[in-house]
């Protein structure tokens, strides 16, 4: 289940050389975290910057702006993508969760509230893009393997917890889902 390497488009970006020069703007109509949202954007604004900046969601970060460390990462319709790659023209009409969407009416998700009894977040630049990518494994598959969760989240770089805790805290939650997916 690792990145679908970020191919993520519904229609094409056509920019001129001097496009965000210029200042020309496109609308860009999306979901986000269950809410419909437009913004006007130059049309090679990055997803991360538009999340950040135009919507004041700052949970995603920018760790290295070049996808390589998966702190921005988000769900786009579903598949985990770093949001630093992804122009705003890509996303009119898609569906988004970032990390502010995992919460419900002020409280934790399961993989939220694992990951602060694991202790798996310490200076928090990754741990948005690995909830992210835990609530993706955690989607579709609920029990998964200690290896489905290391390869998860192999997208996503972590300098702090040496990765036991976080992967402690994937496989807490798939054993605290199940009693309740069994009795649903």
């Amino acid at each position: 289940m690792a990145r679908s390497g970020n191919q993520v488009a519904t229609g094409y970006c056509t920019r001129s050389a001097d496009a965000d020069i210029i200042g020309t703007l496109m609308q860009v109509s999306f979901r986000v975290n269950g809410r419909k949202v437009e913004v006007e954007a130059p049309p090679m604004k990055r997803m991360l910057d538009v999340l950040r900046e135009d919507l004041g969601l700052t949970g995603s970060k920018e760790g290295c702006g070049e996808g390589e460390c998966g702190a921005c990462s988000i769900l786009l319709n579903g598949e985990v993508v770093d949001s630093c790659l992804i122009p705003a023209c890509q996303c009119d009409g898609v569906d988004v969760i970032t990390v502010e969407g995992l919460a419900q009416d002020g409280q934790l998700s399961l993989i939220q509230q694992t990951f602060w009894e694991e202790g798996a977040a310490q200076c928090g630049i990754c741990t948005p893009g690995m909830l992210i990518a835990a609530r993706s494994l955690l989607d579709l598959n609920p029990q998964p393997s200690r290896e489905e969760i290391r390869t998860a989240i192999a997208g996503n770089l972590c300098r702090c917890t040496g990765y036991t805790k976080i992967i402690k805290a994937v496989e807490l939650a798939a054993a605290m889902a199940k009693p309740h997916r069994a009795g649903s």
